[in-house]
């Protein structure tokens, strides 16, 4: 195990001092007070960074286990969706809701390209669709969509948005409330800076009403279950105590930075890989004009392997780095620039990046 490694992916992500310190402590027990505090303080916290006053609910699973949560609890089988894609993590948020049963139609747009807004509009007016599904941020082509855009046309059609933002939440705007969010997902293994195990889900009032008639399948993943449980300062099931031990010191950070802070230092951050890379003479993969502030993808020179780049760098310079996904796997690279980032971590990686393309030469 290599302890100094340098993680530059889009998750999971490098852990603070403080958070390691977390989880190296004693366990507790979750039907306990000192519990009932933890998930209080932790709920708390996670509001702050959603910036909304809706329900906020803790599941132990990872991000995907949000987005089926957020899906079967707010959706009926042979209710109509429309499932917005851009990329692997929106494609996933439209299966789901496809295989508990829902009438999916799909906008798809091309890898690298944002949502396009007027094909929602589009397919939104001819109305009757319960609900719009889409991702906030997608690593796997480093674009961000146009999310309060999105969420304006679903309240004009009268359909919830269930939006996908595992990714970008902490790193990324989101304004839940003040853009109309009605259901949202984040993970703890991305700018939250934790091990993977948590899922977050908040929920609206228009959320809860579609909640009560609902009807698709669900046990483990009842939000009313975990909503009652959560009055008690318990879950329903066994809970992973650790990562909410963690997830308070996190929390902890990100207050004492402030979360508008939190996402100056990605956005700067951001562009000094941005710039870095283009200085390198690589061009970006995708709509510049959409680039994500958590990850950077971009292609690389002629003829040479992306595995080779990423290997060099890992086996000489002790730095993560990652390609592409899916139908593009070996067409480009990412590099993951969420959680603790800083200035010195990103002039490392673009000094190792350097370095491998001149071995290359």
């Amino acid at each position: 195990m290599n302890d100094d490694l340098l993680i530059m992916i889009p998750g999971p992500t490098g852990l603070p001092p403080e958070v390691r310190a977390a989880l190296a402590r004693p366990q507790i027990g979750h039907r306990t007070p000192a519990f009932a505090e933890l998930i209080a303080d932790c709920t708390a916290g996670m509001q702050y960074v959603f910036r909304t006053a809706n329900d906020l609910l803790i599941l132990t699973a990872s991000g995907t286990g949000g987005m089926e949560a957020a899906i079967t609890n707010c959706l009926s089988p042979g209710e109509p969706a429309l499932a917005v894609s851009v990329g692997n993590f929106g494609e996933r948020l439209g299966t789901i809701a496809e295989l508990f049963g829902a009438q999916v139609t799909w906008v798809k747009s091309e890898w690298g390209e944002p949502a396009n807004v007027e094909a929602v509009r589009a397919a939104l007016a001819g109305g009757g669709y319960k609900a719009l599904l889409f991702t906030q941020n997608e690593t796997s082509t480093s674009i961000t969509n146009p999310v309060e855009e999105l969420a304006g046309l679903a309240r004009e059609a009268g359909a919830l948005t269930i939006v996908d933002a595992i990714s970008g939440m902490g790193g990324v705007p989101v304004l839940t409330d003040e853009w109309g969010l009605d259901v949202v997902v984040a993970g703890s293994q991305k700018a939250l800076m934790l091990p993977p195990g948590l899922a977050f889900v908040s929920m609206s009032e228009r959320a809860w009403e579609a909640n009560a008639t609902a009807a698709m399948p669900r046990f483990y993943f009842d939000l009313r279950k975990a909503k009652a449980s959560l009055e008690k300062g318990q879950t329903p099931y066994t809970p992973n105590t650790s990562l909410f031990v963690a997830l308070q010191a996190s929390l902890n950070l990100i207050r004492a930075e402030g979360i508008e802070d939190v996402w100056r230092r990605h956005a700067e951050c951001a562009q000094l890989i941005r710039d870095g890379v283009a200085r390198l003479g690589l061009r970006p993969f995708g709509d510049a004009r959409h680039a994500s502030n958590v990850v950077t993808a971009f292609l690389p020179p002629e003829g040479v392997d992306p595995k080779a780049i990423i290997s060099h760098i890992r086996d000489k310079h002790n730095i993560l780095i990652t390609g592409a996904q899916g139908a593009y796997r070996g067409k480009f690279l990412r590099i993951g620039h969420l959680g603790t980032i800083d200035r010195e971590q990103c002039e490392r990686v673009l000094a190792a990046l350097a370095d491998a393309l001149e071995a290359m030469r």
